[in-house]
């Protein structure tokens, strides 16, 4: 074998086989090549061309070669596949006549073309098909290896290629096989339009492809000594394509060459008599493709003409309905743009810029034209005035995203974006911004090394605007950084950014965040330098907590690595607060649920880390920050969804301070992120529920100052500023975002009080009166997307997918008022007019969706295209009538003749050749063949009804014997018809589907698509008398039964007594011994009525024959006796109103067996009891009977007999009392005949009884539905819901009351019915099994229980006034769970005194609701303390000093509260400054006390209420209690035992003192006054106490807090040292010994032994020091002074 190989070596070593063409010689060959696409299935149609010539290849030089094509022709196919033949396209071959014949001149050496010349006359499209033909001769032969691959330019790109060379000894012939893989590509010749937002998910490429092509070229040759002579070559290329996976069904394009050799001859190939200009090399050049769209060809003779032919269609066509070809011309006009000149644009700008609707649609047009055009007349009209502001920040918003980004665009950007005129609109200005950062990242896509000159502008506007110090420049600067995402302004960012730049400690946290944020898109470039950034921000525990959250976002979105991720993890087990542990371990728990491609890696990474982190985590409330992260992919077909938000809080308020959501789609191999939207807010809580206008007292707050200056270090926290900002992202590009300040609040309330909105009111209202018409329309080219790629044909394959829609909506309007309004009129004035009104809207849609796969040129298309257009119109003619003074309405919908079709979809799939030559010569051929869809036999069942007529469905199955043996399948049309019609109101709707697809060939989702699909939506006049109108009209008051139109007359109680009466005798006979048992009770009796009541409503009220009767008695004995078998107490509890002991019992022994078993009944109740302990409530009723006849019968009526008796006094009210409101919708009809629906409520006030009556209004129709509702106490609400025939046929009761379980508020509602429709039972038994599904994913109780049968029970109980306990009882099983936490505190116990003092104002109420259920609660008790974050120590308190219990930190200073205890008669002193008073809290005789700016107040003229600030002083239980909730302070509550603060929720991590921050962040509790935090709770509590300055003072408070020095020496770092405390220490006053001392554990900072430092000399700052080790110091509790002191 190695012989043969070095044999083949030798020889191919001896002669050249690379190809050569001799000087001097010229070579003929026969050329074809072809090019279809189509499904791969043999019998369905293609589109495709075909190109067939004499090719004469003669050499000038040694490398340099002239081509020529002698007799070419072109046809274009569109049929069926491979049954029909192509078409000559001789038109279009003889318009190419001329550049076909050209020579064309190219280099070419050892197989290698180099350069390609041509005279300029040729076009691109002709060029690139002599490329197609030259690329066949590219061959890198290699003379010392048979088989090898290498990177091979050609006419696709350079490509990775494998040669594998043999040869035929025998023939003399040598064998090449080249094969490109177009998948591995250095460099590949695609050009992609509108996918620059779309990002390339490798990973889910790796699963599937949704593209995937390569090429096969086979070459036989004849060697020589000079080199190989070509004589037959052939090249097959094979490209697939499908959106979901190619591997589940893909459309295809085949394209094939054959070269074959036929002579040589002596006569050379003369160039033509022009200049021959390089043209490039091998590879494609794009031309004119991308300028034509490929769903439509034109042929483009006169630009302007065309474009004002089809903006006069478009402007006429529109007006009133969309045109159902509307999106095709618009998608026109926008080509027809592109290609014309930019002076013609301008020329019909100037032509029709003052005619509105031409006006408009030309705007709308050139926003889409998606290139440098759009701006650059954006820029030049705008600067001169032509255009209004809305109309250009809505072109510069439209033509930013979809231009192509390119040099000139951004220049013309930048200009626009540094004119005056647009610095001075500040919304303007900052659409233009965002969109030049948009338009640098779309260029520096398409081009990696875009330089960072594009992106300086913008450095510098943010070096300005921080020397400024203009917050909102920096934000619009960052934002824009962050939109270009180019890695160059990484320096710039830093330097605003804490940890890296000089400049940020002067900068605000919003401009931080902003700046996190900005980096972002730079880490979708750089990830690596991004993640050290963001780690170093997140690592950084002295930051903000929130600005490390937003580090920990961009962090999480550049896919950590495994390391990474550990780190993250492992500081989470060290941090300290909790917020920021709450978001990183929330996402990495979400993330390990991950199945999105992409993150697959972080998923596995994250699954680690969160073994290492402690569970505890997970059980954080809501109040700390979260991620969630939501996503499905389905791998087989390459799509999927993902969306993810973070909670962002700081303080664990009831408002987060920011949102993100975010949301993306993957399809196709790529993902976007399609929206994101972000809210930020700062003081939004604070603003709308603390007082408004808090008095500015200098003498307050001064006050408050002189008190807190004594503390050691203390700083106030600066006050936030009512803020909020929101932003939208679309695919990764900020278009918008908006900030709120007070300032801006401000203006907009003044403006929308101003007179200009109130004289614009007047405007509206005057063109209302005088007649309204407006034809709106709205074009939108919601998606371009193309893909352009090279065949070896040289002709382009595009993919693309294109949708646009026009909106039109035509409204007619005017309005009538009687009496005419005068000039100067109120809005209470039309309250006493009589309105009339006449309204027509109509709106509709036509949308058009085109889905390509084929060639396009500018020259011919031949593609694969299918189509989806919809279309919808609603029309609506309204008049409506409102007599205010009469209490009349009336709304009346008139027909609109002409419009039956209200909506229509038809989507096909078709193949279609054509040239611009000869349009009307195009062929479209549907893709599966009309005689495979067309039915052979057609079977059809139908059903009628009075209401609904259906058709159901048709299907043929149709089996050919002439089709290949792939789709010898059954092939099955759907065919259905739906039908639904209202006689009531004469109309008929009827829905129609038809759908024939390829999915008999494959059961795939693409060729389910693929095929021909059409569904109608049509309504029509039903048959019969033609309606005129359908009329609402509402009569409330008196005249209310002057519209009466149908009297209901059902006094048929003589008929039910009879036949309850039978009943009873036949019951008697059925049920021996029925008198002694216990069905003889009241609630037996009135069951029994009702049963009878049901069983006699079953038969029509028109007759009483006896037969009957009968009938009825005979019906009724099966009923009976399956009662007689069980106890009749609880065959009928579902029926009568009683205490949850006795229903209880009740259920037992209805579960189990009859009242003569009672043994087992019991057994069975103990047996179950336990279980039943957890969620068994006792309910206990407040109802008294006020409509009992006496007392003394108010204990043995029943609340059911109550109910019954009212019912029976009165059955109808309409024959006692008026309607207080008739509802009248009704159908008038030409022969006047009645029809509709009657709705009469009548309210009788003595029986506090509400009856609803809806009945049918035609003349025979008795169905009705009854509603009779009673107010039988204050504590009790009774309903009977009736409905049928004369409301007999089905009846269910509601019972509403209020009580109590277990001396806590309750409330029970109870519904029991008779007869229900099956429908009905079927529903509401899908809803149980639904809710008990979710009862036990949610962890809510579950059990199963017999309980009483048609019967539901809820019962809510009151645990708390912020908790309910909660019981849902259905006949099979019981629903419980306790606790239940509500957002609001409930007005029952305190809060309902509390809320007295806002009795009148219903917005104060409900505020005041809320900021109790939220507020955090600090408590004393004794010596042991709570704090707001729940953490509790024992305390040594000293003796009559003052310490800071809690405070308001900001620097407004709204209250502050100080505690004193006095240790010689163990009182506690608590002192509140609020406002402009200082309350005093005390005890006095073991009673709580009060004083009032030093004015003690007696506890009889308690409650106190403060004269213009909302603060109220009440006597509660046996203390004193202050609400101040609009001042922060929701509660001060002080009694003999215990002192309470509760602070509202807004004032949450903005107080200080010993009860906290109120924050959340438990770990970081024992904070002092100078913000460190220590360890030691007495240390910390000590830190509060206000120090005396002297021993002369009253207070008896002796003590002042120092730094005290370690009294033995200690060794650190090896050295010894002297140590001072760094965390002050309680100590007598000098001159001032201690009486009672204790022990602590303090911070310790030390010096070298030789160091002159001492605290003699003063240590200011060694409070600010850091700790070098902990001692324990001695601390003063109470001291006495010498005389010589005091």
């Amino acid at each position: 074998m190695r012989v043969l190989v070095l044999a083949l070596a030798v020889a191919l070593a001896g002669m050249s086989s690379s190809p050569e063409f001799a000087v001097g010689k010229t070579y003929t060959y026969k050329y074809e090549a072809f090019l279809v696409g189509g499904l791969p299935e043999e019998g369905l149609a293609r589109a495709g061309l075909k190109i067939r010539s004499k090719v004469l290849i003669s050499a000038l030089a040694a490398d340099t070669l002239m081509l020529k094509l002698v007799e070419p022709e072109l046809f274009e196919y569109s049929g069926i596949w491979p049954k029909d033949a192509f078409t000559p396209a001789a038109k279009l071959t003889s318009a190419l006549q001329a550049q076909l014949l050209t020579p064309i001149k190219f280099e070419y050496a050892n197989g290698v073309v180099g350069k390609v010349y041509a005279p300029a006359g040729v076009s691109a499209s002709v060029l690139n098909i002599v490329r197609g033909l030259i690329n066949i001769f590219q061959m890198n032969i290699k003379k010392t290896v048979n088989v090898y691959e290498l990177q091979e330019a050609g006419i696709k790109g350079v490509c990775k290629t494998h040669y594998v060379i043999s040869e035929d000894t025998k023939a003399d012939r040598i064998l090449v096989t080249k094969t490109k893989d177009l998948d591995h590509c250095q460099e590949r010749i695609i050009k992609d339009i509108g996918l620059a937002y779309a990002e390339r998910c490798v990973e889910c490429q790796a699963r599937g492809k949704s593209l995937k092509g390569t090429v096969a070229f086979d070459y036989v040759m004849k060697p020589s000594a000079t080199g190989a002579l070509i004589l037959e070559a052939s090249s097959t290329q094979l490209t697939q394509f499908s959106p979901i996976n190619i591997l589940n069904g893909a459309a295809q394009m085949e394209a094939k060459q054959r070269l074959t050799f036929l002579e040589m001859t002596n006569a050379p190939v003369e160039p033509v008599r022009a200049e021959y200009l390089h043209r490039g090399s091998l590879k494609y050049e794009f031309g004119s493709e991308l300028l034509q769209t490929p769903i439509q060809l034109l042929r483009i003779s006169n630009a302007e003409t065309q474009i004002v032919e089809v903006l006069n269609h478009l402007v006429s066509n529109n007006v009133a309905k969309a045109h159902e070809d509307a999106p095709l011309k618009y998608i026109e006009i926008i080509q027809l743009l592109r290609v014309a000149r930019y002076e013609t644009i301008k020329a019909i700008w100037s032509q029709f810029k003052t005619r509105p609707d031409h006006r408009y649609w030309i705007l709308q047009s050139i926003s889409a034209i998606g290139s440098h055009v759009a701006i650059k007349f954006l820029k030049e009209q705008f600067l001169a005035g032509e255009l209004t502001l809305p109309e250009a920040g809505q072109l510069a918003m439209t033509s930013v995203h979809k231009a192509t980004a390119d040099l000139e665009a951004i220049r013309l950007l930048r200009d626009l974006m540094q004119e005056q005129k647009i610095q001075e609109h500040l919304l303007l200005k900052e659409s233009v911004a965002l969109g030049y950062g948009t338009l640098v990242a779309k260029y520096c896509m398409e081009n990696p090394t875009c330089p960072a000159d594009l992106i300086r502008p913008i450095h510098d506007m943010l070096v300005q605007a921080v020397a400024k110090g203009d917050r909102n420049e920096i934000i619009v600067a960052l934002k824009v950084l962050g939109n270009a995402g180019h890695p160059s302004s990484l320096k710039p960012i830093l330097k605003i950014l804490p940890s890296f730049g000089g400049t940020a400690a002067n900068l605000p946290l919003q401009v931080h965040i902003e700046g996190v944020l900005a980096l972002r898109n730079i880490a979708k470039r750089e990830p690596k330098m991004i993640q050290e950034i963001a780690i170093q921000l997140f690592m950084d525990r002295a930051l903000h907590p929130e600005l490390r959250m937003v580090a920990a976002i961009v962090l999480f979105e550049t896919k950590l690595p495994q390391g990474l991720v550990t780190t993250l993890a492992d500081a989470i087990l060290k941090e300290k607060n909790l917020q920021v542990s709450s978001l990183v371990y929330s996402y990495m728990k979400a993330m390990t649920r991950n199945t999105s491609p992409d993150f697959v890696s972080v998923a596995a990474a994250c699954n680690v880390a969160v073994k290492i982190l402690s569970p505890k985590l997970d059980r954080l409330s809501y109040r700390f920050s979260r991620a969630l992260l939501i996503d499905g992919y389905y791998s087989p077909w390459m799509v999927g969804a993902a969306a993810s938000a973070f909670y962002v809080n700081d303080a664990a308020t009831l408002f987060p301070r920011t949102i993100v959501a975010k949301a993306r789609s993957y399809m196709a191999g790529v993902y976007a992120d399609v929206i994101e939207v972000g809210v930020r807010t700062e003081g939004i809580q604070e603003a709308l529920l603390k007082i408004q206008d808090v008095p500015a007292d200098a003498e307050r707050i001064t006050k408050m100052k002189r008190v807190l200056k004594a503390l050691s270090e203390w700083r106030a926290q600066p006050s936030s500023q009512p803020l909020a900002s929101a932003y939208m992202k679309l695919f990764g590009q900020e278009i918008a975002f908006a900030n709120i300040d007070k300032a801006m609040v401000d203006y907009i309330v003044e403006f929308a009080n101003g007179p200009a909105v109130q004289a614009y009111g007047k405007k509206a209202l005057d063109g209302v009166l005088s007649g309204i018409k407006l034809n709106l329309a709205q074009p939108l080219l919601l998606a371009e997307v193309r893909r352009i790629l090279p065949t070896t044909v040289g002709l382009p394959m595009e993919l693309s997918f294109y949708t646009a829609s026009v909106i039109t909506a035509a409204i007619e309007l005017q309005a009538t008022v009687t009496p005419p309004l005068p000039d100067k009129f109120h809005a209470s004035q039309l309250l006493k007019s009589d309105i009339s009104m006449k309204a027509a809207f109509i709106p509709s849609v036509s949308m058009h969706t085109y889905a390509v796969m084929g060639v396009n040129t500018a020259l011919i298309q031949a593609a694969v295209v299918s189509r989806a257009r919809v279309n919808t119109i609603v029309p609506a003619r309204i008049e409506a009538r409102m007599d205010m003074i009469k209490g009349n309405f009336k709304l009346e919908f008139l027909p609109v003749q002409g419009i039956n079709k209200i909506a229509s979809v038809l989507v096909d799939t078709y193949a279609v050749a054509r040239n611009v030559e000869d349009l009307a010569a195009a062929k479209i051929t549907p893709l599966i063949p009309v005689e495979l869809t067309s039915p052979v036999s057609r079977k059809s069942s139908s059903r009628m009804a009075s209401t609904l007529t259906k058709s159901e469905s048709v299907s043929s199955e149709i089996i050919f014997g002439d089709v290949p043996s792939k789709m010898n399948k059954l092939i099955r049309i759907v065919e259905k018809k739906f039908c639904g019609e209202s006689e009531t109101f004469g109309i008929k709707a009827c829905t129609e589907i038809n759908s024939r697809s390829a999915a008999f060939i494959r059961d795939v989702p693409l060729y389910a698509v693929i095929g021909k699909h059409a569904a109608l939506l049509e309504v029509r006049p039903a048959a019969g008398p033609a309606v005129e109108k359908i009329e609402i009209e509402i009569q409330v008051g008196e005249k209310a039964a002057e519209k009466i139109i149908k009297v209901i007359d059902m006094n048929q109680e003589e008929e039910i007594l009879e036949d309850k009466k039978v009943l009873m005798k036949l019951k008697k006979i059925l049920i021996p011994g029925s008198n002694s048992s216990s069905s003889s009770s009241k609630s037996s009796r009135s069951v029994s009525s009702s049963s009878s009541s049901k069983r006699s409503s079953s038969s029509s009220s028109s007759s009483s024959s006896s037969s009957r009767r009968k009938s009825k008695m005979v019906d009724a004995v099966a009923p009976l006796n399956k009662k007689s078998k069980r106890s009749s107490s609880s065959s009928h509890s579902s029926k009568s109103s009683s205490s949850s002991s006795s229903s209880s019992s009740r259920s037992h022994v209805y579960s189990r067996s009859s009242s003569s078993s009672k043994s087992s009944s019991v057994s069975s109740s103990d047996s179950s009891r336990s279980r039943q302990k957890l969620y068994e409530m006792k309910f206990t009723k407040n109802h008294i009977h006020k409509h009992a006849p006496s007392v003394a019968q108010t204990g043995s009526h029943s609340s059911a007999q109550s109910f019954e008796t009212i019912y029976k006094n009165a059955k109808y009210l309409a024959n006692a009392v008026n309607p207080s409101v008739t509802i009248l919708i009704r159908a008038v009809r030409a022969d006047q005949k009645v029809q509709g629906y009657q709705i009469s409520a009548y309210f009788d006030k003595a029986t506090s009884r509400l009856q609803v009556i809806l009945a049918n209004l035609a003349e025979k129709n008795n169905w009705r539905i009854c509603a009779d509702g009673v107010m039988l106490s204050d504590h009790k609400l009774m309903a009977k819901i009736a409905w049928g025939i004369d409301c007999k046929q089905y009846m269910t009761e509601i019972t509403a009351e209020t009580g109590v379980v277990a001396q806590e508020p309750a409330f029970r509602l109870k519904v029991t019915w008779d007869k229900l429709p099956s429908y009905m039972k079927s529903y509401a038994r899908r809803l149980s099994e639904y809710m008990f599904r979710i009862a036990q994913k949610s962890g809510i109780g579950l059990a199963k229980a017999k309980n009483p049968r048609n019967e539901i029970k809820l019962t809510v109980a009151v645990s708390s006034e912020q908790n309910l306990n909660v019981t849902l009882k259905t006949p099979t099983r019981t629903i419980y769970k306790q606790d239940i936490f509500l957002p609001i505190s409930l007005p029952f116990g305190d809060t309902a005194s509390e809320l007295q003092a806002y009795k009148n104002n219903w917005v104060d109420t409900i505020s005041y609701m809320v900021t109790k259920a939220h507020a955090a609660e600090c408590k004393l008790v004794k010596d042991k303390v709570t704090t707001f974050n729940n953490r509790t120590f024992t305390v040594e308190m000293p003796h009559s000093c003052q310490q800071v219990l809690a405070q308001d930190a900001s620097e407004e200073h709204k209250f502050l509260i100080l505690l004193k205890r006095d240790q010689t008669h163990e009182q506690y002193f608590v002192n509140v400054k609020i406002a402009d008073i200082e309350v005093e809290m005390y005890q006095k005789a073991g009673v709580a006390m009060v004083k009032i700016n030093g004015v003690e107040v007696p506890l009889s003229n308690l409650p106190y209420e403060h004269p213009t600030a909302k603060i109220q002083i009440k006597q509660r239980n046996k203390g004193i209690a202050l609400h101040a909730p609009k001042h922060g302070l929701q509660e001060v509550y002080f009694d003999v035992e215990s002192v309470k603060v509760k602070v509202v929720d807004w004032m949450r991590g903005k107080t200080s003192g010993i009860c906290g921050r109120a924050d959340g962040e438990s770990k970081q509790e024992y904070r002092t006054p100078s913000g460190r935090v220590t360890k030691n709770a007495v240390s910390f509590a000590h830190s509060w106490v206000l120090p005396a300055k002297s021993c002369r003072e009253t207070t008896e408070c002796y003590m002042k807090l120092e730094s005290v020095k370690l009294e033995k020496q200690a060794i650190v770092h090896g050295q010894e040292s002297k140590c001072f405390s760094v965390e002050p220490v309680l100590r007598c006053l000098p001159g001032c010994m201690p009486l009672r001392t204790t022990n602590l554990s303090v911070g310790y900072h030390c010096l070298p032994t030789e160091s002159r430092l001492s605290i003699s000399e003063g240590l200011g700052s060694i409070f600010e020091k850091s700790i070098d080790l902990r001692e324990t110091a001695e601390a003063h509790l109470a001291c006495r002074c010498t005389p010589q002191c005091a």
